[in-house]
C-alpha cells in the first residue's frame, strides 16, 4: 500500500469524520525518514496534518501499535510534556486498510547532528538544557493520574526488557558475537532489585526525535512514541547518554571524539546531575543502565538488519548500514562493564 496511491476521495471522507474541522484534502506525501511506522504529511484547506500508520502486510503482534502512540500523546498533552496535538484514531478497517492516527504538524526544526554545527555555543547549551528539562518533566508525570496506569506491565522493568530483547536478538541473530553473549550474561548476573520506580518512558529519547523552535530555544514537541511504555526512567536517561559515547564519525553521529566543552555541550556527568536535580531521582547503578541501553539498541538494530536481509525494511540500504553497528555497540557495552569507559 505504501507504494500505491491512496484513494483520495475515500480518505478525504474518512478524515472529515475523524478529524474535527477537517476539510478540503489536497495532497498526502510520505516523509522519507524512519524505519518503522510510515508517516505522511497531509495538506488540506483546513490546515496541515501528520498521518501515522501501521506498515502494510503481516506484523508482529506487539509491534507498530500506533494506537498506543495516540493514547500516550493524548494523555501527556495535559501533563506539561510537549507533544503534538492528536485529533483522531482510525481502526484496522480504515480506507487505507490499516490503523492510523492524525496529529498536528508541528512547524519547527529537527536537528540531526548532535554537535549542532549551525549553532553558537550558547544555543547548543540551550538545546541540551531543553532536552534535559523535557526528560525530567516526562518522568515527573504520575502514570496513574494521567490515565496510563495500565500502559505497561508491572514488575522489574529491566528484567522484562532484558528477556524481551534477548529473545528478539536470538531470533534475528545473523552471526556469532561473543561480546553480545557476554553482555547478556552480565546483565542477568547484575540485575538490580526492583526499586518500584515506574514512569512513562519514551523508549527512543534522542535529539532527532524532538522538534525545536527556530534556534533551539524551546522543545516544541517530543515525537515518535512507538517504543513508549511504563518502565524505569533511568532507561530513557541512559539511552540518551549513549550519544556522549558513540563516535561522531559514524552513522550514529554521537558526541564521541568531540570537544564538548568548546562546543558548549555539557559533559555526561553534568547532564546526568542536572537531570537528577530536576527529577529528584538518584542513581546508584549507572554502569548497569548504560550496558542495558547499549544491549537494547544492539538488539533493535540487529532486528532491523535481519529484516533488511529478508527484504522487509522500509529503507533497506540504511538498514544494512546500521546492522554493521551491532558489533560496535556490543564492544562499547563490554568496555562499560569492564570499567574502561
Amino acid at each position: 500500500m505504501d507504494d500505491q496511491p491512496f484513494d483520495m476521495d475515500a480518505l478525504a471522507d474518512e478524515l472529515h469524520d475523524l478529524v474535527p474541522g477537517f476539510s478540503g484534502l489536497h495532497a498526502i506525501e510520505k516523509f522519507n525518514t524512519g524505519q518503522s511506522n510510515p508517516t505522511y504529511r497531509v495538506e488540506a484547506d483546513s490546515g496541515r496534518y501528520v498521518l501515522r500508520a501501521k506498515p502494510p502486510g503481516p506484523l508482529l503482534k506487539s509491534a507498530h501499535q500506533v494506537d498506543r502512540e495516540y493514547r500516550v500523546m493524548k494523555a501527556l498533552a495535559d501533563n506539561d510534556v510537549p507533544v503534538p496535538k492528536v485529533f483522531g484514531l482510525s481502526q484496522e478497517h480504515s480506507v487505507i486498510g490499516r490503523m492510523y492516527f492524525v496529529m498536528e504538524l508541528v512547524e519547527g526544526h529537527i536537528f540531526w547532528d548532535p554537535a549542532l554545527p549551525e549553532m553558537t555555543k550558547a544555543e547548543r547549551a540551550a538545546v541540551y538544557d531543553g532536552m534535559n528539562d523535557v526528560l525530567a518533566r516526562l518522568h515527573s508525570v504520575d502514570p496513574e493520574a494521567a490515565g496510563l496506569a495500565d500502559f505497561g506491565r508491572s514488575g522489574n522493568y529491566f528484567a522484562r526488557q532484558i528477556r524481551r530483547w534477548s529473545e528478539q536478538y536470538i531470533a534475528s541473530r545473523t552471526e556469532d558475537l561473543p561480546d553480545i553473549d557476554r553482555l547478556m550474561d552480565w546483565l542477568w548476573e547484575n540485575l538490580p532489585d526492583d526499586d518500584g520506580l515506574v514512569r512513562v518512558v519514551h523508549g527512543d529519547f534522542r535529539l532527532d526525535n524532538m522538534i525545536f523552535s527556530g534556534h533551539g530555544e524551546k522543545v516544541l514537541a517530543l515525537i515518535d512514541w512507538e517504543l513508549s511504555t511504563l518502565g524505569h526512567p533511568l532507561a530513557d536517561l541512559s539511552y540518551q547518554c549513549m550519544q556522549w559515547r558513540l563516535p561522531h564519525a559514524s552513522g550514529f553521529r554521537g558526541l564521541g571524539g568531540l570537544d564538548r566543552g568548546e562546543l558548549g555541550i555539557p559533559s555526561e556527568a553534568d547532564y546526568v546531575a542536572r537531570y537528577c536535580e530536576r527529577s529528584g531521582i538518584k542513581i546508584d547503578n549507572w554502569s548497569f543502565c548504560l550496558a542495558f541501553s547499549f544491549f537494547r539498541l544492539a538488539a533493535i538494530l540487529q532486528g532491523v538488519f535481519k529484516r533488511s536481509l529478508d527484504g522487509n525494511a522500509s529503507n533497506p540500504e540504511h538498514a544494512r548500514e546500521i546492522g554493521k553497528a551491532v558489533p560496535l555497540l556490543a564492544a562499547m557495552a563490554n568496555d562499560v562493564i569492564a570499567g574502561k569507559a
